[in-house]
C-alpha cells in the first residue's frame, strides 16, 4: 500500500515530499500546490491542504514577515467523509497512489518498525476514546481510535 509508506515516512521522517517543520508557507506550496485553505488568526496561520494541516508562526513574535511551520499533521480521518473527496493534495496522488479512508494501525506500526524506528504507548497523552502512539526519534504522534466499534454495532464509527 504506497500510502502506507507516505504516513510511515511522515512518522519517522517528520516531513511531506522533503517539506517539514520550520519550512516557510512558500515551501509548503512548491510540495503541496496552491489549493489549499489560509486560515489567520492571532498572529498565526493554518494552512488546510485537506489530508494535511500546517500550522505557521512568525520567525519574529510581534513582527510581520516570514513564517515557518512549527508543527503539522495527516488527517486521514478526513478521508470518511464526502466533503473532504478531493482531500488528498494532487502532488501526494500522483507520488503515492490512491489514499483509502483508513489505515489498520497494525500494518501502519509494521511499516514503521521495518524502517528501524520503535511505537511505544503514551501513557500521559491518552485518553478513555484515543490512544496515542510516539515514534522513536521523531517528532511524531499517532492518535489511534481505541475502539473503532464502542457501542458494539458491529460497525465502526468515528
Amino acid at each position: 500500500m504506497p500510502a502506507l509508506d507516505f504516513y510511515a515516512h511522515v512518522a519517522v521522517c517528520s516531513e511531506v515530499l522533503g517539506v517539514g517543520l520550520g519550512a516557510d508557507p512558500e515551501a509548503w506550496e512548491a510540495a503541496l500546490g496552491a489549493t489549499c485553505l489560509d486560515v489567520p488568526g492571532g498572529g498565526l496561520l493554518r494552512r488546510d491542504y485537506g489530508l494535511v494541516e500546517i500550522n505557521f508562526s512568525p520567525d519574529q513574535p510581534g513582527l510581520q514577515g516570514q513564517m515557518s511551520c512549527f508543527g503539522f499533521g495527516v488527517k486521514i480521518q478526513r478521508l470518511l467523509y464526502a466533503q473532504y473527496l478531493n482531500a488528498v493534495p494532487s502532488p501526494l496522488s500522483r507520488q503515492y497512489g490512491e489514499f483509502a479512508p483508513r489505515v489498520p494501525f497494525k500494518e501502519l506500526q509494521a511499516a514503521i518498525l521495518a524502517l528501524g524506528h520503535t511505537i511505544a504507548l503514551d501513557r500521559h497523552n491518552t485518553s478513555s476514546d484515543m490512544d496515542c502512539y510516539r515514534v522513536s526519534a521523531s517528532a511524531a504522534r499517532i492518535h489511534v481510535v481505541a475502539d473503532p466499534d464502542p457501542y458494539g454495532s458491529g460497525s465502526a464509527t468515528t
